[in-house]
């Protein structure tokens, strides 16, 4: 943890650095990294927290320890301990063995702030390269030209109407990438809530919110290829007017379609069809199914089809308004 907090504390102080140096542009860039700094700085601040709770519980723990503990673990009392894995041990054994992970969860090791500080330290870096390679004001732009309904009304909207269109599409998706460490919790927890009781009242599970919204930290993994693969192809020198945010990777089949070619439903679809995503909802399915002590059926029917559900909303809503 401790290591994890310094590296968030030299990410803020680069923050810093650039925000004084003025190579941002006054207004909102210059308040959505100050805005990344004091993410940085909190979140450094809450794992020094938790690290010294986590000293201070292992300290008395020995102390504190009933002797009918003790004597459980004597030889011949039952089943030898398990040793937990520590974070690191599950974060990559995520990518290479995952039930181990979700094992090592379902038996009471729940810490979630090693992949959410990976996460959000990968989608600083797409930030980033959004930030000072593409520019937010280009990516409004970009996102008006990819609506040809929407191009076509901003044309003969009055001046002023445009204008406020075009800086509510420029500051919402800044303001969310500067947020994203608030808004991934809230997700996440809000997301939890869902599984948790469609995993125990439909299929009869026994998880628990914390282990579900673990699970979830971890299944998300996944998610720091596509950001990172994202970067990769702004800092290669993608041309900022070609930059799409809905598919700014290439892990999905829409990524591979001309949205000005192909039809808004279709295009919808096949945006949804992502590599990653897909990735993380197969995890997200085994983990539940681990910590619900379920079949893994009933945790991939669960994720699969609130995915589905969610997916065929936006293609229908696509399809309607097209």
């Amino acid at each position: 943890m401790k290591i994890a907090s310094i590296i968030l504390y030299v990410i803020a102080g680069l923050l810093v650095l650039t925000a004084i140096s003025g190579r941002l542009e006054p207004g909102l860039e210059s308040a959505a990294c100050w805005s990344c700094v004091a993410a940085c700085v909190a979140c450094g601040y809450l794992l020094q927290v938790l690290a010294q709770k986590k000293k201070s519980a292992e300290t008395e723990k020995p102390a504190s320890m009933p002797h009918a503990v003790e004597s459980s673990l004597a030889p011949g009392a039952g089943s030898e301990a398990v040793p937990g894995l520590s974070q690191w041990q599950r974060v990559s054994n995520t990518f290479t063995a995952p039930s181990k992970t979700f094992e090592d969860i379902k038996r009471g090791n729940r810490s979630w702030w090693m992949p959410f500080i990976i996460s959000i330290l990968a989608g600083y870096v797409l930030f980033a390269g959004i930030t000072l390679k593409i520019g937010w004001a280009q990516v409004a732009e970009n996102m008006i030209h990819l609506n040809p309904s929407l191009e076509e009304r901003l044309a003969q909207a009055p001046a002023a109407q445009r204008e406020g269109t075009l800086k509510g599409m420029q500051y919402g998706p800044e303001i969310g990438f500067a947020a994203s460490p608030i808004l991934v919790l809230i997700i996440v927890a809000l997301g939890s809530f869902v599984l948790l009781g469609t995993i125990n009242f439909i299929f009869g599970g026994k998880a628990t919110f914390g282990s579900i919204f673990t699970v979830w930290m971890y299944a998300s993994l996944p998610g720091i290829i596509k950001a990172l693969l994202g970067a990769i192809v702004i800092f290669a020198g993608i041309a900022p007017e070609s930059f799409n945010l809905n598919n700014f990777a290439p892990t999905s089949v829409g990524a591979f379609l001309n949205p000005l070619e192909t039809n808004e439903a279709l295009y919808k679809l096949a945006s949804a069809l992502d590599v990653t995503t897909i990735w993380t909802l197969v995890l997200l399915g085994i983990g539940i199914a681990a910590v619900a002590k379920v079949k893994r059926n009933a945790g991939y029917i669960a994720v699969f089809g609130w995915w589905a559900l969610i997916t065929l909303i936006g293609v229908g809503w696509a399809a309607a308004f097209s």
